[in-house]
């Protein structure tokens, strides 16, 4: 238990208004999305969505409070074994999971349904941020860089093979941590330069993008100065690049599923289904847009009111927020999300423990890519690959993991003048 008369004595009081504010603006969102002025159901009723979620809100506070009156070293302590513990749940997964929205990465337990990715979110941050602690000399070699890489890579490989391409693409937010611990900016430049011709392959004929690349470098290397001939340098480049179009190639003909391979070639636009696959864009589009700039009033979206957009409560919440309050309402929406990610790095920055300072930037990351993505796919910028809007969506597993995610932190945050390590 927390040794101190003042349990919020140490508390960033800030951060959890901002909190609460983003929950129970999400809460009155997720009852317009499913309003139905002819059955005339109450706000609170439990067999709804919103009465469900509001359910939800309850368990969440309660978790945060508990999470805060607990010591940090448990943190610390438990960070590992529950690392494996999840990884061990992630596995068992995959053999006993309800498929839902074409992922199966969902325990049913009674009438509800419990998605273990959510929470290997937080296990993660916890098992990264303890194996960078145990580096006293900050040197970040090559055998801790590829420990590190692992905590990131196994719960993402195993969160792909659920088919839940949205929540893997998570843990890229894990780069984020990499870069402010010390990862190398060459390093950075290769990651996103792998970025940028992945996508080039999904886009161009596979044979020409090899063609050109490899064409580019040789030139490169042949009118390069005589210090920058480095033909292994050349020769790796050049097997590197061909490597990243064969394996996107083959991603997307032998592993992703049909309607994932159709939801990236609508966003792409070499394909365009209207009626299909690419129904949940348009219409998200079309409700977003119809909004104007000052929305059209709480209750009052008819896209959202006559179940335009499918998935509007969870994945396309962000829908019902653009059409009913309009462009200003989402930029004040924004804007309190980015004001909440500012204050997490700035309270990050005040860490004396690489431990807590780590966490801190896990999930700032994490938060900051969910955003990416969603707001990404209702508006057309990034593929349709279902993820929530932290604390906004719909959903259980979502609402309680993110917070045991940001709650931790402040847990920790509340001890950094005593952390000296």
């Amino acid at each position: 238990m927390r040794k101190t008369k003042n349990i919020f004595g140490e508390i960033d009081l800030v951060t959890i208004g901002l909190y609460v504010l983003l929950v129970l603006f999400g809460w009155i969102n997720i009852y317009s999305s499913n309003y139905n002025p002819e059955s005339l159901s109450s706000i609170f009723d439990l067999s709804t969505q919103h009465g469900k979620q509001l359910l939800f809100i309850a368990i969440s506070f309660i978790s945060g409070f508990l999470i805060l009156i607990i010591d940090w070293h448990f943190f610390e302590n438990i960070s590992m074994p529950l690392y494996w513990s999840i990884i061990f749940l992630l596995i068992i997964v995959l053999f006993i999971a309800d498929e839902a929205g074409g992922a199966s990465s969902w325990i049913p337990i009674g009438n509800y349904k419990i998605q273990p990715s959510e929470f290997t979110k937080f296990a993660t941050a916890l098992a990264l941020a303890k194996m960078f602690s145990q580096d006293k000399s900050n040197s970040y070699s090559f055998n801790i860089q590829i420990k590190n890489y692992l905590i990131v890579v196994i719960p993402a490989i195993l969160t792909l093979l659920q088919n839940d391409l949205g929540t893997s693409l998570v843990f890229s937010a894990f780069l984020i941590v990499f870069y402010r611990e010390g990862l190398s900016g060459n390093i950075l430049i290769a990651i996103i330069a792998t970025i940028l011709i992945a996508f080039a392959s999904l886009i161009f004929n596979p044979i020409l993008l090899s063609i050109i690349l490899t064409s580019c470098i040789i030139l490169f290397y042949l009118y390069s100065s005589k210090r920058n001939k480095n033909l292994k340098i050349v020769l790796l480049s050049i097997f590197s690049v061909n490597s990243i179009i064969h394996i996107v190639n083959f991603l997307m003909s032998q592993i992703l599923l049909p309607h994932q391979v159709k939801r990236i070639n609508i966003f792409l636009g070499k394909e365009f289904e209207p009626l299909g696959a690419g129904y949940n864009l348009l219409q998200s589009k079309i409700a977003i847009g119809s909004g104007g700039f000052l929305g059209k009033g709480y209750l009052n979206g008819t896209q959202t009111r006559f179940d335009f957009v499918p998935e509007q409560s969870t994945d396309f919440i962000f829908c019902t927020i653009g059409e009913e309050w309009g462009f200003l309402g989402s930029i004040i929406f924004l804007t309190i999300f980015a004001i909440l990610l500012i204050r997490i790095i700035l309270l990050c920055e005040k860490q004396k423990s690489r431990f807590c300072r780590v966490y801190g930037y896990s999930l700032a990351g994490i938060l900051f890519i969910h955003l990416l993505i969603n707001l990404g796919m209702t508006i057309g910028l990034a593929p349709v690959i279902g993820i929530p809007l932290p604390f906004i969506s719909y959903g259980g597993s979502s609402l309680v993991g993110f917070t045991i995610l940001l709650f931790i932190f402040l847990n920790l945050n509340s001890y950094r003048m005593d952390i000296l390590r």
